[in-house]
This record gives C-alpha cells, sequence and structure tokens, in this order.
C-alpha cells in the first residue's frame, strides 16, 4: 500500500513547538466514495480480495446519539486496494466481503469496541492484530491511536470527529476525510509495533491475545444492567433502589422505541434523584431539573407510574442492596471478615506487580484483578506452580501468562500461609 508518510501533511504554525509531527490531512490516493449499493459492494469485495497483507478495518458509531452500538461507517485498507468506506446502513450484510478476506489478518485498534458491530454486519476476521493492545503489552502509558501513531509514526491525526453522530446521512466530507485516514496509517502502525514486540520478546504473548479476542464466545446480556445507574451508590433502602430499577427499564424501552441514547431520553442522575425522592404529582416530579429536558418532558404519567409501582411493591420484590454474584465480597470486607485472604491478597498483587514491572506492562495485562481476587478469596487446596497455573488457565489466563505468574503466585501463598 502506498505509505502513510506520503500523505499531504500540515506542518504547525511558527509559534508552534518545532518538533511537533505534522497533520496528515489529505488520504494519499484522495478521498473515496462511500459505499451505498450492492453493485459498488461487489467493487469492494472484488478489489479486496485481489489486494495482499493484511486489512485495517475501523467503525465508526453513534455512542451518545442512537441507542445500542451499531456501526454507521466502515473503514477498510488494503495494499492493491487502496481505501473503503461503505456505509452499512445500505449495506447491512458484508458476509461476501468476509469470505473474501478468509484467512487474512484484520487490524483494528481496540477490537473490543468495534468488533461486535462488525460481527452484526457478518464481517469477522481469522486474524486479528490489535494496535491498542499490543501498546499494552509494550508498556505504553497513552495507546489511543492520535497518540501511538504521532510516537510511532511520527505524523499526527486529526480527532475533532470521533465523538459525533455517525448516523447522520450525508455523512460531511471532513468527517469522512477524518474515517479514511484512520486506517491509512494503520498497517504502518501494526508494523512498527510487530517489530517492538519481536524486539522485546513478546509476540508470542500478542498472537497468543489476539487469538483469545477472536476465540472469546460472545458477551451475555448484563444482569440488572440497571445497577450500573450513575450515582446509585447515594441511593440508600430498597424501595429507592426499586425506583431505581423500574425508571432504568421505563427509560431504556423509550430509548429503543426511539432509537436515542438512554440518556438523551433521562439523565442517570434524573432517575437517581427521583427514587430518592419520591415524587407522588407532576408538579413534585418537574422540580426536579433534568425531568425537563425535551424528552424527559414528554412522559410525565410514565416517570411517576414507575415510581409508584415501586413504592406498592410488595417487600418481598423489592431488590437486594447489592447483586448476587458469584465471586468474593467487596475487598475492605476482607480484613475483618477473612484476615487470611486478606493476607493472601497482599502477597499474590505484590507477586503480581512485580512481575508486571519486571516484563513492563500494566498489571490487568498480566493478570485480570478479578482473578487475582478469587486466587486470593479461594486458592487451591494443593499451592503448587501446577494447581495455581490450572486455577488461572480454568479463569481464561493465556498460557504466556500462566508462565509467567504461576511459580511466583504458587510461592507468594505459600508464604503468606507461614505467616
Amino acid at each position: 500500500m502506498a505509505n502513510a508518510l506520503n500523505s499531504k501533511t500540515e506542518s504547525r504554525g511558527p509559534d508552534d513547538d518545532a518538533e511537533r509531527a505534522p497533520l496528515l490531512k489529505e488520504p494519499s490516493e484522495g478521498l473515496p466514495e462511500v459505499t451505498s449499493d450492492a453493485a459498488a459492494l461487489a467493487g469492494v469485495t472484488a478489489a479486496f480480495a485481489a489486494g495482499t497483507g493484511p486489512v485495517a478495518v475501523d467503525a465508526e458509531r453513534a455512542s451518545g446519539y442512537r441507542y445500542g452500538q451499531r456501526a454507521y461507517l466502515v473503514q477498510l485498507r488494503r495494499e492493491g486496494a487502496g481505501s473503503a468506506l461503505v456505509d452499512p446502513v445500505a449495506c447491512p450484510d458484508l458476509s461476501g466481503l468476509s469470505s473474501a478476506l478468509s484467512g487474512t489478518e484484520m487490524v483494528l485498534h481496540a477490537a473490543h469496541q468495534d468488533l461486535p458491530c462488525l460481527t452484526e454486519l457478518h464481517l469477522r476476521p481469522d486474524r486479528l492484530f490489535d494496535t491498542e493492545l499490543a501498546g499494552r503489552l509494550l508498556g505504553y502509558q497513552r495507546v489511543g491511536l492520535g497518540f501511538m501513531v504521532e510516537r510511532m509514526l511520527h505524523v499526527r491525526l486529526a480527532k475533532e470527529h470521533s465523538a459525533v453522530d455517525w448516523s447522520q446521512r450525508p455523512l460531511p466530507e471532513e468527517w469522512l476525510r477524518y474515517a479514511a485516514l484512520d486506517v491509512e496509517i494503520l498497517i504502518d502502525l501494526r508494523d512498527a509495533l510487530e517489530a517492538e514486540l519481536e524486539e522485546s520478546g513478546k509476540l508470542e504473548w500478542a498472537r497468543e491475545e489476539f487469538d483469545s479476542i477472536l476465540a472469546a464466545p460472545p458477551k451475555e446480556p448484563r444482569p440488572d444492567p440497571w445497577r450500573r445507574t450513575s450515582g446509585i451508590h447515594r441511593v440508600r433502602n430498597q424501595r429507592s433502589l426499586a425506583a431505581v430499577r423500574e425508571l432504568w427499564y421505563e427509560r431504556d424501552r423509550i430509548a429503543q422505541e426511539k432509537d436515542v441514547s438512554p440518556g438523551r431520553v433521562l439523565p442517570d442522575a434524573a432517575i437517581v434523584e427521583a427514587a430518592t425522592a419520591m415524587p407522588r404529582t407532576a408538579a413534585e416530579l418537574s422540580r426536579i431539573r433534568q425531568f425537563g429536558i425535551k424528552l424527559a418532558r414528554r412522559y410525565p404519567a410514565t416517570w411517576l407510574k414507575a415510581v409508584n409501582r415501586a413504592r406498592e411493591m410488595p417487600p418481598e420484590e423489592l431488590p437486594r442492596p447489592n447483586a448476587p454474584g458469584d465471586g468474593p465480597p467487596p475487598v475492605n470486607r476482607w480484613a475483618d471478615r477473612a484476615p487470611d485472604a486478606a493476607c493472601r491478597l497482599e502477597a499474590v498483587r505484590t507477586a503480581v506487580t512485580g512481575i508486571a514491572e519486571d516484563v513492563v506492562m500494566p498489571t490487568e495485562n498480566l493478570l485480570l484483578p478479578d482473578t487475582v481476587r478469587r486466587l486470593a478469596w479461594a486458592p487451591p487446596a494443593t499451592v503448587d506452580p501446577d494447581s495455581v497455573g490450572e486455577f488461572l488457565r480454568e479463569r481464561g489466563a493465556r498460557e504466556w501468562q500462566i508462565g509467567l505468574t504461576a511459580l511466583p503466585l504458587a510461592t507468594a501463598l505459600r508464604a503468606a500461609a507461614e505467616t
């Protein structure tokens, strides 16, 4: 492919830092037309099937504007094929493109964000390179695409359109240009990261991580999603919690019907305040400021009925203060309830932190914090590297992680037991 560094660039003004990287302004081969019908998609599919090397892929959603996380633009680039911008509203089935690229590595930045919406379009990689995850494994403190491109390729990407409403039609040309540039440099970034991973001895680790992402089953819907309402910790009793739950589900129903982000129907802060105040009349409801936003004020009867259902709910139907779970209790209770487990947790956390510092990566990329807590709370009956390794494997740890941590963690657990 044409190297992204050949793109037109715009330098900063004379009063700016002379060493600041130049700004990528135009795609090197011009802005491609948006693919928005079956014939054009067939042409893109043929061109990408004939191309060579990895395929850079990105997707733009309308987070904060629309309900859900569907894609509203898909960008692709491959050597020999150039760049393509596909409108997934007009072309919602990319299975033909996916079949044409069977076995080809796809390069994404933060794959966990884009893979679900790409899967909805039937575009799913067989092989993956995640540039954000590669940066984390290499120990970069900042792994946003803009920062990594400037750090490694010495050019800048304009990011002012990253949070716009991509469901808008037609999409402005400057937004499309921004989207095309995101994939134009992605292969170059991938190559630079792969070289650094190989030099640091982490390339096989990265490949295990990428394979694990692709092998992961689809996420199950979160139980009790209303419990993630921002500010819910301020709700002090079960009846008010019931009001949060009833208001949350009414808001979600309306948001889905209108295809708008739930926060645009009713902010979380309004739900929490109404659940605390438990208003009985429309006048009382109107005193809560956030119920005055455009969509919320259309449904006063709906909100009051939700609060009244919570008010009249039998005690046995009220939600528990804390969601039931299969994990250990909150860590701040361990010292009193299970001092031995608290001692083990301190020991294994210290071990994990030390290993992460040695290999230069965040501790959460070495082992998930939940896995560390579970190991400390209920370690294997026989504490040795094999049993600890099997425990980690059952929790989804990769072999490179087990190889680094099983022995030190077994040693830490035995030392804690002796203490």
